[in-house]
């Protein structure tokens, strides 16, 4: 009742990460040349994995929903991010803000789960090698992904309903470079308590829940590792879940610092932000890449085909 004369936001204004005009425009060419990288590595990934049939192992077709998740990851945030470096008004709506939140989610929620997935998946192919295929079966395959989706759906929409709920009133500039639940509820002029404790206990959670997941199936692995005798064996299933392990590192540590957390503004909360959206995004086929001869192979006869293709064109 206290609110209802006043003016309700329609639209938020993002910061962004700079207003010196000079280093706004480093920033752009960056994050373009990153978007665009983004773009073709994930979607080579996926082709290569599509295309060469020595690739079709639950391995390296979760490789590729990583790199579909990856590549939404970025979408979601990028474009719109880019759009207003050379927009005089940087504004964003109040239905594409919490667009933006479900969205966020949607994909970062999935792909916690995913990479749990694909801990788990390392953990049956190491530790249960003769039952492998048995276990890992396509069905069994397909039925894990949209699982992991529809998870990550639910924690979306747990995440971004709250927000709906709150008042705005101004001022209605967020200090991000992104519509996000920590932003917002900085802004909102009426009680934000529910949304907080669904916003930790929702986010704290799923990252708990998979960061369990990841520790116990790595604990197994290397205890299953360490009782091969051969040298050469060890390295080889070690090689086979050090990208992974890299990736999942690289994913969680930022996640930990910025929801497992009370809702503040944190100086560093841009940079990290920026780590699990920007940068891992890009990262992750560059990782998974440089380490498997297996895909490197792939990409090279791809590249192979492609060149012939366009000779006979």
């Amino acid at each position: 009742m206290e609110f209802r004369n006043e003016t309700r936001v329609t639209q938020f204004i993002l910061r962004g990460l700079s207003k010196n005009p000079n280093i706004q425009i480093i920033i752009f060419a960056v994050l373009l040349a990153i978007y665009l990288l983004t773009l073709a590595g994930n979607l080579l990934i996926v082709v290569t994995v599509h295309v060469d049939s020595q690739l079709h192992s639950p391995m390296y077709f979760f490789l590729s929903i990583l790199s579909v998740i990856d590549l939404s990851v970025s979408t979601v945030i990028l474009p719109k991010f880019l759009v207003n470096f050379i927009s005089v008004h940087k504004a964003i709506s109040f239905n594409g803000c919490v667009a933006q939140v479900f969205f966020l989610h949607f994909f970062g929620g999935t792909e916690c789960l995913h990479l749990s997935l694909m801990a788990y998946d390392r953990y049956v192919a190491i530790c249960y090698p003769l039952r492998y295929t048995t276990i890992m079966n396509r069905r069994t395959c397909l039925l894990l992904v949209v699982l992991t989706w529809v998870l990550g759906f639910i924690h979306a929409l747990a995440q971004a309903f709250p927000a709906t709920q709150l008042l705005f009133c101004g001022p209605n500039e967020i200090n991000h470079f992104f519509c996000d639940t920590h932003p917002l509820s900085v802004l909102a002029c009426s009680s934000t308590f529910v949304s907080e404790m669904v916003d930790i206990v929702n986010s704290g959670t799923l990252t708990l829940t998979c960061f369990l997941v990841v520790s116990i199936s790595y604990a197994y692995i290397i205890s299953t590792v360490l009782k091969i005798r051969s040298s050469e064996g060890r390295q080889k299933a070690f090689s086979t879940c050090a990208s992974h392990l890299l990736v999942v590192t690289l994913y969680f540590g930022p996640l930990v610092f910025m929801y497992m957390r009370p809702p503040v503004s944190l100086p560093g909360d841009k940079m990290v932000s920026g780590f699990y959206t920007i940068l891992t995004p890009v990262l992750n086929p560059v990782i998974y890449t440089l380490r498997n001869e297996k895909v490197k192979k792939a990409m090279k006869k791809l590249e192979g085909r492609t060149h012939i293709n366009l000779i006979f064109i």
